[in-house]
Parts: C-alpha cells; structure tokens; sequence
C-alpha cells in the first residue's frame, strides 16, 4: 500500500525537509499542488482530503485555515505551526515525554508538531516536574542556541547574502520582550504554573540547538545530587528510539569541557547531558533543530499514526 501526502507549504525549510526524507521511501506517494493555485483554497480543499496525510508547514493562520479544509474523517493532519500545539483536540507530537502522549499520538487524526525550543525544554522539565524533582512553581530560566536555519527564509538568505551586516557574525539573543511563541506549550506541556525566563540566542552557523536548563538544588522539592537527577532521566528515556541520556558528567567526571550544538545535525536524534554539581544543576538537551526540532518529530509521529516502526525513513 502506498499513502497518499500533501505537503501544504512545502517551499518552507520544514517542508522542504520533510520532502527530502521522502526520497528513498517506496511506501508514500507525494501529491503536489500547481504552483499557481497553492493558496487556492478549493484547490487546497481537494488535495487534502485526497490524502491519508497532510503536513502543514505554514503560518498560524494560514494552518489553520488549511486544518478547517479537511472534510475527510480518514485523513490524518500534522501541523507544524505553533496554531495547535495547546488544543486539547490535537495530539502532542512528543512521543517520548510519556506513554500518554503516544498513546493520544497514536488514536488521533490530528497532531501538533512541538516547537525546536520547546522539544529540547519540555524533554527536561517534563521528566523534572512528573518525578516530583521539580516543584511546578519553579522559577525556570531557559537559555538556548540555534543555528540560524531555524529562523525561516528570510533569515537564511540574510544570513548568507555577501556584504552583510557584521552583526551576523556573532550569537544574537532574541525574543527580549519574553513573549517566544514557543512559551505557552512549555508551560503547559510540562505541567508549569508560570512561564520560564527564555534565553534564546541565533548563531552564525546552519543547524543544530541546545537548550540548557539549570537548578539550584536548595529550591527542589526533595533533597537530590546530581547524579540522582541524572539516573531519573535516565530511567526515563530508557528503552527510546531517539532520545539518549549521555554518560554522567558530574564533577570531576566530564569527558570534555564543551558541548557543541552541531553534531547531531541531520538526525533525529537528541541527547541529555546533565553536569555541574550536587548545588547546581545543569540538563542540557542538543539536537537537530530541523530534525527532532520540527521535521524528523513530524515523519516520526507519521510513521506512528501509519503503525510501523518510527524510524522508518529517519535512521
């Protein structure tokens, strides 16, 4: 059997890579719109309830006109624009959080991609806050980078233009009005009561992101070191497919003195570090901004909602 897909604003860097995994896979057939009619919203209606799934990989508003489309009670919509990502209707496109989120995953016909930042935050807080470790009332400050891939076209074309402005060539921090779009879904996929502090800085290289949260050990819940923090993310990623807990870094026990964002670039993959000392705390997650930060996260819950092996196509 081969599925039928629609990539709605498949020109965009998510789009454009979810196309890209595609390419060696036999099992889907891709349906495109003519370039002239894709805002066409008769045109669009048709497409999308000739498919088994849509992708959304457009803005808020215009996914969410895109998702009003769908009249088909069989074709499965995944949307990776922040338009759903609170709606209790749509699934959580985080299967690793908790076997809940598969589960709704797994019996939904429509599923909210999360946010990059959000990925590398809600995979610390989420395990911090279910364990009791974390109180939910904690004062949460976020500090994350990304390559600059993560900021859209116009960005990228900025970016790599000749001649440009030498303030490109260093960490820029952003959203300084603490109004990120990807807040509300941390707050609420982790089980906060308030929004965190968000830090996020974009840098002069492609993709790649880390997010690092840190933790005065005095304002847990329970007395822990660091290495108990540690062994709860590790039993709590244990057994998953993508999200691996690095070896303890401790203090005295680091194997390097740096953590690069790069490295995983062009996977699904993400990796937990958590360092520092039994006072503070540190978790620090990297992964592909573009992969388990948006499109890899979106094949994947597609391989899941298909009911085969979720690594299909990202391994």
């Amino acid at each position: 059997m081969k599925y039928k897909i629609f990539i709605d604003g498949k020109e965009g860097t998510t789009g454009l890579k979810i196309f890209e995994r595609f390419e060696k896979r036999n099992d889907i057939e891709i349906i495109t719109i003519d370039e002239d009619k894709r805002k066409d919203p008769v045109e669009k209606a048709k497409l999308i309830n000739a498919s088994d799934f849509t992708f959304l990989c457009l803005p808020d508003a215009a996914a969410i006109e895109s998702a009003e489309l769908c009249t088909n009670p069989d074709t499965k919509i995944i949307d990776a624009s922040t338009a759903h990502r609170i709606n209790p209707q749509w699934a959580y496109g985080f299967p690793e959080l908790d076997k809940s989120f598969r589960e709704k995953i797994i019996n939904s016909h429509r599923v909210a991609v999360p946010g990059c930042y959000a990925s590398g935050s809600n995979a610390i807080l989420y395990p911090l806050v279910k364990s009791g470790i974390m109180p939910k009332d904690y004062p949460v400050v976020i500090h994350a980078v990304s390559g600059y891939s993560g900021a859209g076209k116009k960005a990228i074309a900025q970016y790599e233009a000749e001649g440009r402005d030498s303030g490109l060539d260093s960490p820029r921090l952003y959203a300084l009005t603490q109004q990120h779009k990807h807040l509300p879904e941390i707050k609420v996929m982790s089980g906060l009561d308030f929004e965190p502090i968000f830090n996020p800085y974009v840098c002069d290289y492609f993709q790649g992101m880390t997010v690092t949260v840190g933790l005065h050990a005095r304002l847990l819940s329970k007395k822990v070191t660091a290495k108990d923090v540690w062994e709860m993310f590790s039993k709590h990623y244990e057994g998953t497919n993508f999200i691996k807990v690095a070896g303890f870094m401790g203090e005295g026990t680091l194997p390097e003195q740096f953590i690069p964002a790069n490295t995983l670039a062009n996977t699904n993959e993400m990796q937990i570090f958590v360092y520092g000392n039994d006072d503070r705390i540190m978790i620090t997650t990297r992964f592909d901004n573009l992969g388990k930060g948006a499109s890899g996260a979106a094949v994947q819950c597609m391989n899941i909602l298909m009911g085969i092996d979720e690594t299909t196509g990202l391994i």
